[in-house]
Formats: structure tokens, C-alpha cells, sequence
């Protein structure tokens, strides 16, 4: 079992679950949303941060829909209580 890093230091299992209801969350499709799941979790490592996780999550939002990464962005800020590191093609089509 693939063991990940979360942001506080605490390890736990990696669930592909949890992408999937994330990327929906967003407003992405089941399908595309198993699918970036799948994918990040054909290549799941111990240790893989959740942070990195998060950027490949967004990197694959972006590109298919950068309203899917801005909806994620607004979560973490309103319900989370924090920033997600925004990249320059995302700043540059929300025209900030």
C-alpha cells in the first residue's frame, strides 16, 4: 500500500477515491475525474506529497477547463482556509 504525505507531516494511505470526489467537486465530469485519479494512481509512490498530488490534480483541471481549477482554488480558500499556488497560465486566463 502506497503511503502519502500529508501537509502536517502525518502519513496515510493513498485513496484514488478521494481525487475522484475532489475533481467532481470542481465541476469535471466522473470519467475525467477517474481518469486523472487512475492516472496519479498508476504512478503513486510512499512519500508522494499531497501537495504534488494537488498540482497534478490541478495541472490536468487546468488543461481540460481552467474554471475546474479556479472552482478548486475558491474551495481551499472559502472551506479550507488556504491558498493553492497559483500557476501563470491559470493567472493569466482569470485575468489577474
Amino acid at each position: 500500500m502506497v503511503m502519502i504525505l500529508k501537509r502536517d507531516g502525518r502519513k496515510e494511505p493513498f485513496m484514488a477515491e478521494k481525487i475522484v470526489v475532489s475533481a467532481v467537486k470542481t465541476g469535471a465530469p466522473v470519467e475525467f475525474a477517474r481518469e486523472i485519479a487512475g492516472d496519479i494512481s498508476r504512478n503513486a509512490r510512499d512519500d508522494l506529497s499531497t501537495q504534488e498530488i494537488r498540482q497534478q490534480v490541478l495541472g490536468r483541471l487546468r488543461d481540460r477547463n481552467p474554471e475546474w481549477e479556479r472552482n478548486w482554488q475558491t474551495y481551499d480558500a472559502a472551506v479550507k482556509k488556504r491558498a493553492t499556488p497559483t500557476s501563470p497560465r491559470a493567472t493569466a486566463t482569470s485575468g489577474m
